[in-house]
């Protein structure tokens, strides 16, 4: 391609870059922006449609006239599918583009939105949840891969962390937006909010997403089946564990899961690109990178869950106060991620990781050994540091697992970290639950201890990417 061919195909944001460009250069101004806007409007939806549907749980089933008990399926079903397709999504992006794939999930979410506002009965509603889990799966499984080809290298921290930023203001005002909607409108409306929002996403994305060079291996769909009935098992065997189902089923689908994996992981050892990326496992730094978020995630969880329970039930506040004092938290976070983004690029991940979960532990174990009366001064600066440990930790980690792997591999290093990030998630959520059942009088402040145990090692495998490897210097 002659030069100014090449400048020209830049400088238009209706051309997407020509994937045998060398894309570690970024997208030229303005795209760059149209497209990190494009991203950020996707993972807002996705996120707030998490904690919205969370919020808004107990007036749906109300008004479906749904039992409790069966009404959580209205989130369960959007989990599972998310968790069951975000690997093989990736996987599909590194042979399609991670574009096409961010765009029809896009596509998907907006339409089952649509089918969710229009539901009128528990079954229909599940069901857009579960269609509505896909696209969000879409969006989330190439997200990172994208911020890669949106950026260059050396700014590579600075995309992350505007993700990070973003995920912590979606997670902040979600409660407090279903809140409001439901105070002027039916709950309908918290699913049709996402229409236009997804079709202005989509509109400004087929111009400013960029194409990324695509891997030649072919497309593994055995191995897609293999990893939904793994992930679909091991999620219905953690939520039995902790809600106490009978073992003897229990047991059977961890056996289950224990089996079907094994076969499925020595199938991805003789694939060219795996769709569980077992090649990039063996690097000891990507594999460190997805162990230390597997763990600060399940602390992230284990207290999210816990800290309602303790701040009601056991110091007497109400919930607004509540919301009110674990606001810091995210606040924190959405001024930490920017400032860790841009030393992410100049400071190894393994310290700056390291750091951050050992103020995380900090906070953590502050909160747990709160004495009968405290202060909201004395919570609320605690909920900061946890966020400020958590906000210095993320933006880096993220880096590090999406660096570590080849450039047309992005689409493996970003699905498992939104793997990582439901895998602790998924855990923590399980192990609360299985603490209030085993000590329910103390079970908030045995679930932060626990949470503070789990980023503390955290804390310990993220600084072992600063030991040198052999025969190599250290890169972590």
């Amino acid at each position: 391609m002659p030069t100014s061919t090449l400048a020209a195909s830049r400088a238009d944001p209706a051309n997407p870059l020509d994937p045998a460009d060398d894309l570690e250069t970024g997208l030229p101004f303005p795209q760059r922006y149209y497209a990190i806007l494009v991203v950020a409007l996707g993972i807002t939806l996705a996120v707030l449609d998490g904690a919205i549907a969370n919020v808004a749980l107990p007036t749906i089933a109300h008004h479906l006239n749904a039992s409790p008990a069966s009404s959580i399926w209205i989130v369960n079903s959007y989990q599972l599918s998310v968790t069951i397709s975000l690997l093989p999504l990736a996987s599909l992006g590194d042979r399609i583009g991670y574009r096409r794939v961010y765009l029809w999930g896009m596509a998907l979410f907006t339409l089952a939105s649509l089918g969710c506002a229009l539901s009128t009965s528990l079954p229909t509603l599940t069901l857009a949840r579960t269609v509505q889990g896909f696209g969000g799966a879409g969006i989330m499984s190439v997200n990172t891969a994208l911020v890669r080809m949106i950026y260059p290298r050396a700014q590579l921290g600075r995309g992350i962390a505007i993700n990070a930023m973003v995920v912590a203001i979606a997670s902040a005002v979600g409660p407090t937006l279903a809140s409001g909607v439901l105070a002027i409108a039916s709950w309908p409306w918290l699913f049709a909010i996402n229409v236009p929002i997804g079709i202005a996403a989509l509109v400004l994305g087929l111009r400013a997403l960029p194409v990324n060079e695509r891997h030649p291996a072919p497309y593994d769909l055995l191995s897609a089946v293999l990893n939904a009935i793994v992930f679909g098992l091991l999620i219905f065997a953690v939520d039995g564990l902790g809600h106490g189902e009978a073992r003897a089923w229990v047991m059977l689908e961890f056996a289950g899961a224990l089996v079907v994996g094994w076969y499925f992981v020595r199938r991805q050892l003789t694939q060219p690109a795996p769709l569980l990326p077992v090649d990039l496992l063996a690097n000891p730094v990507f594999a460190l990178s997805i162990g230390t978020s597997i763990c600060s995630f399940c602390a992230q969880m284990l207290a999210f869950v816990a800290l309602p329970f303790l701040l009601q039930e056991t110091f007497g506040f109400s919930q607004v106060q509540t919301g009110l004092l674990m606001t810091p938290w995210p606040l924190v976070i959405i001024g930490a991620a920017p400032l860790s983004g841009v030393l992410s690029d100049r400071y190894p991940a393994g310290m700056l990781g390291g750091v951050g979960l050992a103020l995380f532990a900090l906070g953590l174990v502050s909160l747990a050994t709160l004495h009968a009366q405290p202060t909201i001064l004395g919570i609320s600066w605690r909920m900061a540091l946890c966020g400020a440990g958590f906000g210095i930790f993320q933006s880096p980690n993220n880096r590090q697992i999406l660096s570590s792997a080849p450039r047309e591999r992005s689409g493996g290093a970003s699905g498992m970290l939104g793997t990582a990030r439901l895998t602790g998630q998924t855990l923590g959520a399980a192990l609360v639950a299985l603490i209030f059942g085993v000590a329910p009088q103390h079970g908030p402040t045995v679930a932060l201890y626990v949470a503070t145990a789990f980023a503390a090692i955290a804390a310990v495998v993220s600084m072992l990417r600063l030991v040198p490897k052999q025969g190599a210097p250290a890169r972590g």
